[in-house]
């Protein structure tokens, strides 16, 4: 099997969008990796961390909090996304 791409994973991500399929996408190792929506004590732990995180960075202006809509681009080219993550201002562009 050929190592999947950025690329080829949005294009994966835009078919089940249109699909209406709501799976969450990551890619490791050139490898996608398919979950599905959360349930619901997940979503509220998640909505909370958020809710806490960005109370105690937003006034600080440390930097910005992300839901798992966000996806990252890692160093070694993985995709990721978090549930939660926060990005220091200083990596902002």
């Amino acid at each position: 099997m050929s190592m999947m791409t950025v690329r080829d994973l949005e294009q994966v991500q835009t078919a089940f969008t249109e699909a209406g399929l709501d799976y969450q996408l990551e890619l490791e190792n050139g490898k996608i990796s398919i979950t599905g929506p959360s349930d619901i004590v997940s979503s509220e732990i998640s909505s909370r961390l958020i809710a806490f995180l960005f109370a105690w960075i937003n006034p600080r202006r440390w930097g910005r909090v992300f839901d798992s809509a966000g996806g990252f681009i890692m160093p070694d080219t993985n995709l990721k996304a978090p549930d939660v993550s926060f990005v220091r201002a200083s990596r902002l562009l």
